[in-house]
């Protein structure tokens, strides 16, 4: 496999991270908003700031967000984090195949 194809997939999955940020910065503020409104105890678990708090994140992430037994909250945390799954393994893969790239140059 040459390095440009290699290079052109990396490519590929920084733009699937860059959609799986776009989709990201639509639903997890809306999550937020949500727990604000309806669900205070969680609000404050997390802090202020959860946007991009390693903890809220990760509690995202794990899918503890689940415990929160509100349908309306779940169907906006999902495809949050959906997106931070994407965003965390397309860059993993692109800087993999960024390396593999470096490795076959000649």
């Amino acid at each position: 496999m040459s390095v440009d194809v290699v290079m052109f997939f990396a490519l590929l999955f920084v733009a699937a991270a860059i959609a799986g940020a776009t989709a990201f910065v639509i639903f997890w503020p809306l999550a937020l908003v949500h727990l604000r409104d309806r669900h205070p105890e969680v609000k404050a678990r997390l802090g202020d700031g959860a946007f991009l708090k390693p903890d809220a994140l990760w509690w995202l992430f794990s899918g503890r967000y689940r415990q929160v037994r509100d349908p309306q909250f779940t169907g906006l945390a999902t495809p949050a984090r959906v997106a931070l799954t994407v965003i965390v393994f397309a860059l993993i893969l692109a800087g993999l195949l960024w390396l593999l790239s470096i490795a076959v140059s000649p």
